[in-house]
């Protein structure tokens, strides 16, 4: 916090800061976890936290970490309520008279299927309390347990079925005696979502696409209770928009402009307005404008300065997640601006190997792309041996990975792509606008209108739902470069457009069904002006340039191969080289295999087989940017 501004004699004051992060300090046996905080367990929080520690956290008198932990969660709850409703050592303690309308305790389970079935989701609810009672201390029947525990997993399954997996397994809804059902004094669930220990569930579980479908699923069932027991109406909030774009026009103001989405699973889901934030060069974003409709104009941007813009969807039931991020600015030099396009949309999990023996998740394959940050990777997996067996803890079987990676943040799809950029365009002396692919496949948008076009595909590339079945409900995902942009690039090509294209699956995805497809192969060939070698190109991530059109020769430039919470990392960058007239500009380094090809005859073209953004010095990416206009003989300072 700071009270540095522009105002001189005001007064910074807070109502409350909360201190913490970092890496844990609660030392047992004589020493600390060596974790950051987030990740310790529930005691170790509720005593940095200062909770009284016999009647929340310390029931075992430090006998037992394990059994405190699961324990205090509840009556860490039970003491924020307070009376009559308090830890159940004191129901009578005041606590701090915060209302709590219920408890969820999210599980994984164990167990394994050898057949393509998943284990599934059980949900767990106590009909008794700690003191064999039937009723809450407020005298609500504990039955609401029940409702509770059948309401969420009911959705859930539903959801799941719908979107995922026809099939998939609904298990018990089971009373029994465990403490995160039993000790609460409010509604509340244990809930087994699928197990860990079982292969098909995994798929699921570590595609972001399922994480927030399933996310969801939890607090729809949650809403739906409530609205039961309050007697009200519920509404759901909204999707996330889509269809965004953010231009400048004649007078120098941004145009905004998006689509709502539509939930199919939840008719109650339609946004009503719309709140949209704006971030100035790398500042935070503001406390957002409303609009009533799909659209806003925003007037009197400062030139020279890099205005990002977000869009979250309301209605009743509150706002959805906010949308990618795009980035416009506005030079003084008057130079029509250029464009833009984010065309990096995939959020996945990691690549899969299955044979009748052989089974895992192989992240040298595919890291796959986590929505924004990934919190939970512990390590690549090492035991792929489906025969496999779970011995103990320290001797886990088929599945087991390693452990380098705990509480390690992992960056994947921020979604500000065109930020970094415009960045890079901005420090060359020209004026952007961005908008995303699907705005442009939808023709909201136009490409003749511009000189050059920077089309960012990042990590993009055809990408299937972990089941068949999503392939056919939801169709496949992530196609770097759709058939209805391949029409639109064309025709920006043949009116003289200048492209630039990068991305690590731009010649794998294309050249991905070679008898299927031929079509997408002669269009890298005759369009694109590349042929594809081979994926996995680089592991050093070095890469020179061969060509001093481009940048003085054998200049060298690193891209990210490694795992970083500010740059994604790339597994598997594509080998490209010239076809149809177009020539070498960069070649990895460890073996001269060609990286980027270029193209000037009746329009220009560069493409390059791994992502610009992941270029780790930001002055490099100003400096490729620069010669990539020069080559393409695109006017900048």
């Amino acid at each position: 916090m700071t009270n540095k501004s522009r105002t001189r004699g005001s007064i910074l004051s807070a109502d409350a800061v909360r201190f913490g992060g970092g890496m844990g300090v609660i030392a047992r046996n004589g020493k600390t976890g060596g974790r950051p905080k987030y990740v310790e367990g529930s005691r170790y929080y509720l005593q940095f936290a200062g909770m009284p520690d016999t009647l929340v956290y310390n029931f075992s008198k430090d006998a037992n970490d394990y059994r405190d932990d699961y324990q205090s969660r509840a009556e860490y709850l039970n003491y924020l309520t307070g009376a009559p409703c308090g830890p159940n050592g004191n129901r009578d303690e005041k606590g701090l008279g915060i209302p709590i309308d219920l408890s969820m305790a999210f599980h994984t389970d164990a167990g394994i299927s050898s057949s393509d079935t998943t284990i599934g989701t059980l949900s767990i609810y106590s009909i008794s309390d700690a003191r064999r009672g039937t009723v809450f201390p407020d005298s609500v029947s504990r039955l609401a347990n029940r409702d509770l525990a059948d309401l969420v997993q009911t959705q859930i399954v539903n959801d799941v079925r719908a979107k995922y997996d026809p099939i998939w397994q609904r298990r018990q809804l089971r009373n029994a005696d465990y403490a995160e059902a039993v000790r609460p004094n409010m509604p509340a669930l244990l809930l087994e979502l699928l197990s860990h220990q079982n292969y098909l569930d995994m798929k699921f579980f570590l595609d972001p696409r399922f994480r927030f479908d399933v996310a969801r699923a939890i607090y729809k069932g949650m809403l739906r209770f409530l609205a039961t027991e309050y007697a009200v109406p519920y509404v759901v909030q909204p999707l996330p928009v889509t269809h965004f774009a953010a231009e400048l026009d004649a007078r120098g103001s941004a145009v905004l402009r998006w689509k709502p989405r539509l939930d199919p699973l939840e008719p109650t889901a339609k946004p009503t307005r719309y709140v949209v934030y704006k971030r100035i060069g790398e500042g935070g974003f503001d406390n957002g404008t409303l609009a009533d409709s799909a659209g806003m104009v925003v007037a009197n941007l400062t030139l020279g300065a890099i205005y990002s813009f977000k869009v979250t969807a309301l209605n009743e039931g509150g706002a959805s997640f906010p949308s990618e991020i795009l980035s416009v600015c506005r030079q003084s030099t008057g130079s029509k601006p250029v464009l833009i396009v984010n065309g990096f949309h995939r959020i996945s999990g990691p690549g899969v190997v299955e044979s009748s023996s052989f089974e895992g998740f192989l992240s040298a394959l595919d890291r796959g792309v986590p929505d924004r940050y990934d919190l939970g990777f512990t390590g690549e997996q090492y035991d792929f041996d489906r025969l496999s067996q779970f011995r103990s803890n320290d001797g886990p079987g088929h599945g087991a990975s390693f452990a380098d990676n705990e509480g390690k943040v992992i960056v994947g799809n921020t979604f500000d792509y065109p930020f970094i950029h415009g960045s890079a365009l901005k420090a060359c002396g020209l004026s952007f606008s961005s908008v995303s692919s699907d705005a442009l496949m939808d023709s909201m948008v136009g490409l003749n209108n511009y000189q050059f076009v920077d089309l960012i595909l990042g990590k993009e590339k055809e990408t299937h739902w972990p089941k068949s079945f999503g392939d056919s409900v939801n169709q496949v995902q992530f196609r770097t470069i759709p058939t209805k942009m391949q029409q639109i690039i064309r025709e920006y090509c043949n009116h003289g457009g200048n492209l630039f294209l990068s991305g690590s699956y731009v010649g794998a995805d294309l050249f991905s069904h070679p008898k299927e497809d031929s079509t997408s192969i002669k269009y890298a060939w005759k369009v694109l002006h590349f042929d594809w070698s081979t994926g996995h190109a680089s592991r050093s991530g070095v890469v020179y340039s061969a060509n001093s059109s481009l940048l003085p020769r054998n200049k060298e430039l690193s891209f990210n191969v490694n795992l970083r919470r500010d740059i994604y990392t790339v597994e598997s960058p594509d080998a490209i080289i010239p076809s149809g007239g177009s020539e070498q500009l960069l070649r990895y380094a460890e073996n001269q295999f060609g990286a980027a090809v270029g193209y000037r005859k009746s329009y220009g073209l560069v493409v390059m087989g791994f992502p610009f953004e992941t270029i780790i010095d930001p002055a490099v990416r100003t400096e490729l940017m620069r010669g990539v206009l020069r080559y393409l003989k695109i006017p900048n300072n």
